[in-house]
């Protein structure tokens, strides 16, 4: 049997039991780790090279010390081997092969392998700490959360959580906040990564999700899921605005958000050092929601593009400053509340468009249809815009306008064709100038027009077409935002456009992503065809060196007979 080391075992079992609730880890992993401890400092007594094991008891403290040796017929390690003679002595009834027991002598570990030893317990303990904080917070991400401010390095704001550390990024400060340390904060975790360091926990006061679970506190309905907070647009430390629905219709989402005398709302302001935040009721109707998001501007109409996603939004003149606002916020949170890019003019900017569009338009219709100006007015003030549109549109719809007969639509509809079929012609003879093979033109949904937009870019082949993705023929452009001067604040400056936002070769003409992957496969289907001829012709050049094989061998076999 083993033998017991010479030590203080209640001071063992004390110092385990006040790691394990200092840590808040399992005592086992500290046992473990004493244990480990023991057998490094012993390898250094006897010898690395032995299998040096160590068991302390959980309750009464006892420590034990042995080494593992295998029983063979000749040692050829004395660290880890013995006889059959010796492995005897050790166990009664061993034999070859087996596996036993050497107890080992007490060992007074010295300074040395003392240190060594709490470097280790350290480093187990540190280990087994760092996994419990990660999986106490990896599925926390949303939640908010109290802690007091440790440090602050480098601008970011060290958090202690009193079992791990946080950390508030600099932008994910609110601005001019002053982190002083010693104070109590409340801020959002949004991500949870595992670390060689320990858990790494990121928090946040600037994210809009901060603000939600705020209200969440402050609003009982909100918390029970009667009120709704459909969207949120922050400006950190300055304006936020929050879209909310009631799915009781007794219950008014903005009075219940507001609170009594305004008590709810002053709350998540103080918490957001004064951030000033617009309620505004939710609609699933895009215009009115655009006007309810645009307040406290009055908005005299809503004009939706669903083609290029973008909203202009017409406003009388002594408005335009204050549904912009001071540095384009207002309009800025109105298009990130709403997801719309929004296009504030004022009525006078709004009538001097409509009436350029309708001009360029009646010119168009004059010039490519050969009819007098008050004809072409009459298309464009019907609501057609593009050639396209008369020569499609249902004959009975084109001759019921007023003025118009049956005879006169037929012509009309003849002559779109003809202009379309010029503008082709036109559009062919320029793709060819560029180089473009024929071949593309049989692809589905090209149009010459975009032929030529493809040789402009260079794409000239169907291998040139085949090497594309679909997202670099058809994504479309996206645009900056229209930002104006704003009287109340500096001017304006448009941000350089960004590699990403040059869109795909054809993205202007709005094709689908099943289009795009339909023209991109059609190109590329000649590559298939390739491989077919040569497959088959791979196999005759295999039959025949056979065939002429034969042919010499019986050629032999007729020389070799007898005549």
């Amino acid at each position: 049997m083993a033998s017991a080391i010479s030590a203080n075992k209640a001071e063992l079992l004390a110092i385990a039991n006040a790691v394990a609730s200092e840590k808040m880890i399992d005592k086992s992993i500290v046992i473990e780790a004493m244990e480990e401890a023991i057998q490094k400092s012993a390898r250094n007594r006897y010898g690395a090279e032995n299998d040096i094991r160590a068991k302390l008891d959980p309750v009464t403290g006892d420590l034990t010390l042995w080494r593992v040796v295998e029983v063979v017929e000749e040692v050829e390690d004395y660290f880890k081997q013995v006889d059959l003679k010796q492995g005897q002595k050790l166990q009664e009834g061993a034999a070859v092969g087996d596996f036993i027991v050497d107890p080992l002598p007490p060992v007074d570990l010295g300074r040395i392998d003392a240190q060594s030893a709490k470097q280790v317990i350290f480093q187990k303990v540190r280990d087994a700490e760092r996994e419990r904080q990660f999986e106490e917070f990896k599925d926390r991400a949303g939640e908010v959360i109290t802690g007091v401010i440790k440090s602050v390095e480098f601008g970011h704001v060290i958090v202690n959580l009193g079992r791990a550390e946080g950390v508030i990024r600099r932008d994910q400060q609110i601005p001019r906040e002053a982190a002083r340390v010693g104070e109590r904060v409340r801020a959002l975790i949004t991500k949870v990564e595992r670390n060689n360091r320990g858990p790494q926990i990121f928090l946040s006061r600037a994210a809009p999700d901060f603000m939600r679970k705020l209200f969440a506190q402050e609003v009982p309905e909100i918390y029970d899921g009667i009120i709704e907070i459909k969207a949120a647009a922050r400006d950190p430390g300055s304006r936020a605005k929050i879209g909310v629905i009631s799915h009781d219709s007794s219950i008014d989402p903005v009075g219940a958000c507001v609170g009594m005398k305004g008590s709810r709302v002053q709350a998540v302001v103080q918490e957001l050092q004064g951030e000033k935040i617009d309620i505004i009721p939710w609609s699933d109707d895009t215009a009115t929601f655009i006007v309810n998001a645009l307040q406290p501007a009055t908005v005299a109409r809503v004009v939706l593009d669903e083609d290029d996603g973008r909203i202009e939004v017409v406003v009388p003149d002594d408005q335009l400053s204050l549904a912009i606002g001071r540095r384009g916020q207002n309009v800025r949170l109105a298009s990130q509340l709403t997801g719309q890019q929004i296009d504030i003019m004022t009525e006078e900017e709004a009538s001097e468009k409509r009436s350029k569009e309708f001009a360029e338009r009646s010119k168009m219709f004059e010039e490519e249809l050969d009819v007098d100006e008050t004809l072409s007015q009459l298309l464009v003030a019907e609501g057609f815009a593009e050639l396209e549109e008369v020569a499609y549109v249902e004959l009975a719809e084109l001759a019921s306008i007023e003025g118009f007969d049956e005879e006169l639509a037929e012509e009309l509809q003849s002559r779109a064709l003809e202009a379309i079929e010029r503008a082709e012609e036109g559009h062919r003879i320029t793709r060819r100038e560029l180089g473009v093979e024929d071949a593309l033109a049989e692809i589905p949904h090209l149009t010459e027009a975009m032929l030529v937009v493809l040789g402009k870019a260079g794409i000239k082949t169907l291998d040139d077409l085949a090497d594309l993705a679909t997202d670099e023929l058809i994504a479309k452009k996206r645009e900056a935002p229209r930002r104006r001067n704003n009287p109340d604040g500096p001017p304006m400056r448009r941000p350089p456009q960004r590699e990403q936002d040059k869109g795909g070769v054809l993205g202007e003409y709005g094709l689908t992503e099943e289009q795009g992957n339909e023209i991109i496969m059609a190109a590329r289907a000649h590559w298939f065809e390739d491989e077919e001829p040569q497959a088959a012709s791979s196999g005759l050049e295999d039959e025949e060196p056979a065939v002429e094989a034969d042919s010499a061998s019986q050629e032999a076999a007729d020389a070799d007979s007898p005549q």
